[in-house]
């Protein structure tokens, strides 16, 4: 049988092995992670509303019936399109793995738009161990505020900054803001902590591909939850304990949350192939690399215009419906049938900002705003989550913190330092 390689365990790499189980082919599915995450709860795990197994499945698991698709955990290290091989690199160990197709479903990473030096002072919101490494940092600098007597300094370390105007940023500042003011503040009682949260955005406005209606509705909703909101002002210095804005504002901070822009997967780079700025490489409509027959690109790390010249974005029904694409054109081609070009089924956006507040465009023309965009949010992200016992234990869990204002998962988990070091 023809072999198919999957790298990235991603919405679109998922969705390319599901199409390709149970059919007349090999496949093999490789990530740097046993677990397939979805990301669009990641914030919750950060703020203590759920646990990281809620969110996150084993890819085994997925397709242990499917006896066609084997999965290995490991990291691409080099690609060889002449030998039509692919080298994969894991415990300090080494493979080679031929191939007939390759589907590159690597998703993105971070993009601080050429200034590199922030990266050492934020803190980012993309992978599961971005979201337990959040939590862990936010909890560790309540439990030092609380031994602080420094009014000022006491103040930085309960202020978070949370960079970026997008669904990320707004969820990330809203749900965080619940975590500070009705969980953690009640639990300090002896301390008398005073919290900030502040949106930062470069832009005039938030979400920017929004009508301007939804956006001036999430700004509203932001604002009358407590969260500070400041645009129009890029972030031109970050250090340990302050980052300062475009017109010299500085604020005192220890926590700064980087949701200000993504990047195409670097593993682009191992390729003969053309990489944006965007780090994204260009794609032709039937998802394949110019000048590579058997080589498709999809999801966030692929650049294709639609046919109003207009690229598609980074969102996960993109990955998701070009994942399906590939896989049925490499199914296409090997039965001699012609392959299809790509055309994005758009069915909106939404993004919400906290208890009761939500935007929502529902397929680009109903606009939806307040509690029953919330409870769309809810829903739909309820029924796209991965296993049944997740999505109960998900559903108990949001019940539970909307009545209670509680958050169930407020443990500090690292490596303890061994003795002497």
């Amino acid at each position: 049988m023809k072999k198919v390689v999957i790298v990235g365990a991603g919405f679109g790499g998922l969705f390319a092995a599901r199409t390709l189980a149970n059919k007349p082919v090999e496949v093999l599915l490789i990530d740097r992670n046993n677990y397939h995450t979805f990301t669009p709860l990641l914030y919750q795990v950060a703020t203590c509303a759920l646990d990281p197994s809620e969110i996150a499945y084993p890819v085994r698991n997925i397709f242990r019936k499917d006896k066609n698709v084997r999965f290995l955990l490991g990291e691409v290290t080099a690609v060889n399109p002449t030998k039509q091989t692919i080298t994969i690199g894991n415990l300090g160990l080494e493979r080679e793995e031929p191939y007939d197709y390759l589907i590159l479903a690597a998703g993105s990473e971070p993009s601080y738009f050429g200034n590199d030096d922030f990266r050492a002072f934020s803190l980012d919101m993309r992978t599961l161990s971005d979201a337990v490494d959040l939590r862990n940092h936010i909890l560790r600098l309540f439990e030092r505020a609380a031994w602080t007597e420094d009014e000022r300094m006491c103040e930085a370390l309960t202020t978070i900054v949370v960079v970026g105007g997008g669904p990320t940023g707004l969820e990330t500042a809203g749900a965080i803001y619940e975590l500070y003011n009705h969980v953690l503040n009640a639990e300090y009682t002896h301390s008398d902590l005073k919290t900030r949260v502040i949106l930062a955005e470069m832009q005039p406005h938030l979400l920017a591909p929004y009508p301007e209606k939804l956006r001036q509705a999430a700004l509203e909703q932001l604002e009358s939850l407590g969260v500070e909101v400041i645009t129009g002002q890029p972030v031109v210095e970050v250090a340990k304990a302050y980052i300062k804005l475009g017109d010299g504002t500085k604020i005192p901070t220890f926590t700064l949350v980087w949701a200000a822009g993504v990047k195409g997967a670097s593993i682009a780079e191992l390729l003969d192939a053309e990489v944006r700025w965007d780090g994204r490489v260009p794609i032709t409509p039937t998802l394949l690399l110019p000048n590579h027959k058997n080589i498709y690109a999809i999801g966030d790390m692929a650049y294709l215009e639609d046919s109003d010249g207009q690229p598609y974005p980074m969102l996960i029904p993109v990955a998701q419906q070009q994942g399906i694409l590939a896989a049925k054109n490499i199914l296409a081609e090997m039965a001699g049938r012609p392959s299809q070009t790509f055309s994005y089924h758009d069915r909106g956006m939404m993004a919400t900002i906290g208890r009761r507040r939500a935007v929502v465009w529902m397929y680009n023309r109903i606009p939806m705003k307040g509690y029953l965009a919330w409870v769309a949010w809810l829903a739909l992200h309820l029924m796209t989550l991965l296993g049944f016992r997740n999505r109960v234990s998900v559903f108990v869990n949001w019940v539970w913190n909307y009545f209670t204002y509680d958050r169930s998962v407020r443990i500090i988990l690292e490596k303890a330092t061994p003795p002497g070091e």
